[in-house]
């Protein structure tokens, strides 16, 4: 968990630097969004093979190795950060930190493995909320070093030793666990099935919305607000910050009330708040601004509770509908919601990537953010329909009254 704190903290260490980078850096809004949004996509897509390594070189061995992965980035951010450094530099320094990004996969891999399916909505959530702490922990830092006046690298030397006593106490503490092994067959029948790419869609709308948002909320303050790198400070650690705390209460719901309920309203609330911001952004109006985007935040987080409980149930159920029973059918549970995490993690967090560019191409077609709500407003519809029509529509399946009568078990996810 600490390791996966400190993956999310380097993972979006560019949110925070681009707010100390002024005029003398010589980038305009559009190269700092596009900057944000090719760290976003690093992190993405080192999310599959994150995954698996866990059941290839054991969850301690790997933990070590990545934890010690994110001394290059946080060193290499150390060297350039300074005026007068090339764009391109900058965005191949991003880049590297986009490997803070997997810890996240690798790390609910290995949770998912020790929990019954029961608590898992709790487990998963919890231990996600404690990485995407992270965020709103390293711009609390930034918010620190910035009012007492310090510049980029204070904080990076905040951080590098933080990231060697993560790998220390990983090789301490940590154990690997026997009874995981890689299949990759798993992992090809997990990409068949359906369920994958449709959670990996809700994914976007909940994991995605949290990582873009809290890489674009400073930069949306800045350029459609003016306001410094301090006042923006202020106010970007509160979503990300409140987002992470509720993500283990989102589990929770899901353990109780089914995770595609809490799903549906999540995405419910979150189009009615984005319709907030979209009139808030046309009326130049901070403080709705700012407590719409908040409640957006919360809100993705508690999503993020409900999603990932609702993975391990949906391959649960499918294991009922098969006839399987008892350790069989959380064994099939397991291997198919272990492989399909990695994909659906990564599928979401692409989201991320699609904030980014929205921002990048509202601003410059029209100065502001609001064309890019309205698109997020469309997008959390199509959600909101999927959700029902996928999971909620049908009416539970009622077991045969004759266990004789030789009727085939009927697929359902209301409980989901």
């Amino acid at each position: 968990m600490l390791s996966e704190h400190i993956g999310f903290s380097v993972w979006t260490l560019w949110s925070v630097l681009v707010l100390f980078m002024g005029p003398e850096y010589g980038l305009t809004p559009a190269d700092k969004f596009l900057l944000t949004s090719m760290v976003t996509l690093v992190g993405a897509a080192v999310r599959v093979p994150y995954t698996f390594a866990v059941a290839v070189f054991g969850g301690r061995n790997w933990t070590i190795v990545s934890a010690s992965l994110l001394l290059i980035p946080t060193v290499a951010a150390f060297v350039v950060m300074e005026p007068g450094t090339s764009f391109t530099t900058f965005l191949l320094v991003g880049l590297l930190t986009g490997v803070g990004g997997g810890n996240f996969a690798s790390s609910m891999t290995n949770i998912n493995a020790f929990f019954p399916l029961r608590e898992k909505g709790w487990a998963l959530g919890l231990n996600a909320g404690g990485g995407n702490i992270g965020v709103p922990v390293i711009q609390l830092v930034a918010l620190a070093v910035i009012g007492a006046g310090g510049g980029p690298r204070v904080l990076l030397g905040i951080y590098i030793p933080l990231v060697v006593l993560a790998a220390v106490l990983a090789a301490l503490f940590m154990d690997n666990l026997e009874n995981v092994r890689n299949d990759t067959g798993a992992v090809g029948d997990a990409a068949k099935d359906r369920h994958t790419w449709i959670m990996a869609l809700l994914y976007i709308g909940t994991f995605g919305s949290f990582i873009g948002y809290s890489f674009a909320f400073g930069q949306v303050l800045q350029n459609e607000f003016g306001r410094t790198p301090l006042q923006a400070a202020y106010v970007t650690f509160v979503g990300p910050l409140l987002g992470s705390l509720i993500r283990p209460v989102g589990g929770r719901l899901a353990d109780r009330y089914g995770g595609a309920r809490i799903t549906l309203y999540t995405f419910v609330a979150m189009g009615a708040a984005t319709a907030v911001l979209v009139v808030a952004s046309v009326q130049r109006s901070l403080a709705l601004f700012t407590a719409a985007f908040v409640a957006l935040f919360v809100l993705s987080g508690l999503g993020n509770g409900s999603t990932y409980k609702m993975i391990p149930g949906i391959f649960q159920a499918k294991a009922l509908a098969r006839g399987l029973r008892g350790e069989a059918a959380a064994a099939y549970g397991r291997r198919l919601s272990g492989a399909s995490m990695g994909l659906i993690g990564a599928v979401g967090a692409l989201g991320g990537v699609g904030i980014n560019l929205a921002f990048r191409q509202s601003f410059l077609s029209y100065g502001s953010g609001t064309g890019a709500f309205v698109a997020f407003l469309a997008f959390y519809a199509v959600a909101f329909a999927v959700t029902w029509a996928v999971y909620l529509r049908r009416p539970l399946a009622q077991a045969p009254a004759d266990p004789t009568a030789g009727a085939k078990p009927q697929l359902s996810h209301a409980e989901v």
